[in-house]
């Protein structure tokens, strides 16, 4: 009780800029100061020290309600400003540490995984109960983590439900800078590598998911492979495709087949990046 006292006491200097500081970085990409697990000596300064301090009295005017600051957050012009780059940006803030842009950012594993079985129609929305093992089941003395091949509805939950071994990553959503559960991890790195182009492309679960998918469109939209492009944009990108889009696709979907299709658009930046 007194441990839990001394660290919401309203004089404390650290615990409500430590949370605020990492909610920002969830909307973000990166905190207001970019070492979210060091705020002492060796860690990194606040980018903006009014705003982090103006954040953490105002949760505590919010009675703590992590909620209405992050609601808080998305409505700031800062977070629905645009994505896209500026000469003169990029010569005085290639970073964008003073925020003169949203940072494009690829999708992390867990919703990554997640959007695939949204968008086949596979997520099972279940909330609560035991995990999903995306390992095979061995009864040996020391247990031996072999990934799957296959996959079904037993391991189409959100990934939130994963049971996650230490020190062993999943085949495929791994190499998206998943961290193992043998360790903190403060902030995830953000690499961009062959391994993760090979994962969508050429993964078990990804010819599963792109084989259903197709098969949903089929269903869904039977008027033929345009009327299947245009269903298809609506499901990754709310949007109906162009004229060359559709073209492209169409023609896609002729030489290669509708499943071809549908794996090609689980590899499309605007899909994989959030902008």
């Amino acid at each position: 009780m007194k441990l839990a006292e001394w660290i919401t006491d309203s004089a404390h200097p650290l615990t409500r800029r430590v949370i605020v500081n990492r909610l920002w970085q969830h909307h973000f990409g990166e905190g207001l100061v970019n070492t979210p697990s060091d705020f002492g000596a060796n860690g990194g300064r606040p980018s903006h020290p009014e705003l982090l301090d103006w954040l953490a009295v105002e949760l505590a005017h919010q009675g703590w309600s992590l909620k209405k600051l992050h609601r808080e957050m998305v409505l700031s012009e800062t977070y629905r400003q645009a994505s896209l780059s500026r000469s003169d940006g990029l010569a005085k803030d290639a970073g964008n540490r003073w925020l003169w842009r949203f940072s494009p950012r690829r999708l992390e594993a867990e919703p990554l995984r997640d959007s695939i079985l949204a968008i086949s129609g596979n997520l099972d929305l279940t909330m609560g109960g035991p995990g999903f093992d995306l390992f095979e089941p061995n009864t040996n003395y020391v247990k031996v983590y072999k990934a799957k091949e296959s996959f079904g509805p037993a391991e189409w939950r959100r990934m939130i439900y994963q049971s996650k071994p230490r020190m062993q990553l999943d085949g495929v959503f791994g190499a998206f800078d998943c961290p193992d559960a043998g360790q903190v991890t403060a902030r995830r790195g953000r690499s961009i590598t062959p391994l993760q182009a090979l994962n969508l492309l050429n993964s078990r679960f990804l010819l599963d998911q792109s084989k259903i998918l197709a098969d949903r469109l089929r269903r869904e939209a039977p008027a033929g492979s345009a009327a299947q492009v245009d269903r298809a944009f609506a499901l990754f990108y709310s949007r109906a495709p162009d004229a060359t889009e559709r073209a492209a696709g169409v023609e896609l979907v002729g030489s290669a087949g509708l499943d071809s299709f549908c794996r090609a658009l689980f590899n499309t930046s605007e899909w994989i990046w959030v902008e």
